[in-house]
C-alpha cells in the first residue's frame, strides 16, 4: 500500500536527482509534495546557470510566443517543469502522475505541521564534491524576474519561530508525561483490570546509550560477513577452480559462501522505501 502523502523538504537537494526520484514515485502512484523549492541546489556556478537559462528563454514560437514554450520564473514551477520533462505528460498515465505532484516555496499550511522527508540519494552533501560550484534555485529565479524572495524569507522566519516554540513545548509535555507514568501508583486498579482480561506491564528501565549498544549500522554498511561456518568450509577438500568461478575460487573459498552485509534500510521512522528518510 502507498502512503497517503509524502512531504519532501527540498532544501539542499540536487535539482535533477530529486526530480528523477520524485518522477518515479509519481508514476508508481505515490502523491508527493515538495516544499522549500527555493532552496534546491543546482550544480554549476550562478553565471553558468544564468547563461543556460538565458539560452532557454530564447526558445519560443515565432508566430505566437503564447503558444509556448512557457518559461516559468518561480522556483516551484521550475522544479515542476523539471519533473514534467521526466514524465510522459502527454499521455493519460503521465497526466495522472503530474496530478499527484505539488510544489511550494516555503512551507505553507498544513504542511508545516506534517513530518517532512529527505532523499539521501539526492542530497548535495552526498552527490556533490565540496569544491564544486553550485547555486540555489531561488537566487537563479530572482535573477530572471521572481519577485517574492523577500516575502518567502519573512514568512519562513515566522514559521521557524513558531516551530521552535512548538518543539520546546512538545519536549516539555513528553518529559512530564514520562514522569507521571513512572510515578503513577496502579496497585489499586491492577487487580480490577486483570479481572476484565487487561494486563499493564510495569515500565522497564531504559538502558543508557553507548557506542557498543548503539544500533547505528553506518559503519557496517558495505562490510563482508561470512554466512557459513569457516571451519567446515576449510575442511572441504580443495579442487582445481574453474575459470568461471573467478578470484574467490582461486583463493579456495566459493563465492557463494560470502555475501555483502546490508543492514535493514530505512531505519526506524523512515518511509516505505529507501528513497525517503525523515528530516532531522
Amino acid at each position: 500500500m502507498f502512503e497517503g502523502v509524502i512531504v519532501v523538504d527540498g532544501r539542499a537537494h540536487m535539482l535533477g536527482r530529486l526530480a528523477s526520484i520524485v518522477a518515479k514515485e509519481l508514476l508508481c502512484g505515490q502523491p508527493v509534495v515538495v516544499v522549500r523549492t527555493e532552496q534546491i541546489v543546482v550544480s554549476g556556478s550562478l553565471v553558468r546557470n544564468k547563461v543556460k537559462y538565458t539560452q532557454f528563454l530564447k526558445k519560443r514560437t515565432n508566430t505566437n510566443p503564447k503558444k509556448g514554450p512557457i518559461h516559468y520564473r518561480s522556483p516551484a514551477r521550475m522544479f515542476w517543469r523539471t519533473v514534467r520533462g521526466m514524465l510522459p505528460h502527454k499521455t493519460f498515465r503521465g497526466q495522472q502522475a503530474m496530478s499527484r505532484l505539488q510544489c511550494f516555496e516555503g512551507v505553507p499550511d498544513p504542511y508545516d505541521k506534517m513530518k517532512k522527508m529527505v532523499v539521501p540519494e539526492a542530497l548535495k552533501v552526498m552527490r556533490l564534491k565540496p569544491f564544486r560550484r553550485f547555486c540555489v534555485l531561488g537566487r537563479l529565479a530572482s535573477e530572471f524576474g521572481w519577485k517574492h524572495a523577500d516575502l518567502i524569507e519573512k514568512l519562513e522566519a515566522k514559521r521557524r519561530v513558531k516551530s521552535a516554540e512548538f518543539y520546546a513545548k512538545k519536549k516539555t509535555d513528553a518529559h512530564q508525561r514520562a514522569l507521571a507514568e513512572n510515578e503513577a501508583d496502579l496497585s489499586a486498579v491492577l487487580p480490577k483490570l486483570e479481572q476484565f482480561g487487561h494486563y499493564i506491564a510495569p515500565p522497564e528501565p531504559v538502558a543508557a546509550w553507548s557506542p557498543t549498544t548503539s544500533n547505528n549500522c553506518a559503519d557496517l554498511r558495505g562490510a563482508v560477513v561470512p554466512v557459513v561456518d569457516t571451519a567446515a568450509a576449510a575442511a572441504v577438500p580443495r579442487r582445481r577452480p574453474s575459470h568461471s568461478e573467478g578470484r574467490s575460487a582461486r583463493l579456495g573459498v566459493r563465492a557463494t559462501n560470502y555475501r555483502p552485509f546490508r543492514p535493514p534500510w530505512p531505519p526506524v521512522g523512515g518511509s516505505r522505501c529507501s528513497l525517503f528518510l525523515t528530516s532531522g
